[in-house]
């Protein structure tokens, strides 16, 4: 049984959280957990039209095209809503291999494990070379 289409807008929460709601990137072919960031409704908007991920950065209070300084975009292959309209799940082709400004594969490259903490992630890239600022 499926409903009708409708806009995102009406099946998201943007209130709950004070405007934003969590957004999951995940690789659109591996499944692979790449990084987790929020949203705002114009940052949605944004992401849609261009067919790039647009976060909203907490810390910088402004709109985060991912990638506009590394150049590892995420082109937007799908999104997915959850059950309750305050997280979302965006299927992504992570351009140039690192999803995370450490220069790893993804955000999620610390385990711990037995009390632990153990690098496990891949390094993709040297951030010092970069982002020169």
């Amino acid at each position: 049984m499926s409903a009708e289409p409708s806009e995102p807008s009406s099946i998201i929460d943007f209130e709950k959280a004070g405007g934003l709601v969590t957004a999951i990137a995940q690789d659109d072919e591996s499944g692979e957990v790449l990084m987790v960031a929020f949203m705002n409704e114009e940052s949605l908007r944004r992401s849609l039209e261009s067919g790039e991920v647009v976060y909203w950065s907490r810390s910088r209070k402004k709109f985060w095209h991912k990638g506009e300084e590394s150049g590892n975009v995420q082109k937007l292959k799908g999104i997915y809503v959850d059950c309750d309209g305050d997280a979302l799940v965006l299927r992504v082709e992570q351009v140039g291999g690192a999803a995370c400004h450490t220069g790893r594969r993804n955000c999620f490259f610390r385990r711990i494990d037995r009390g632990r903490v153990e690098q496990v992630g891949i390094q993709v890239f040297d951030p010092d070379e970069v982002y020169k600022k």
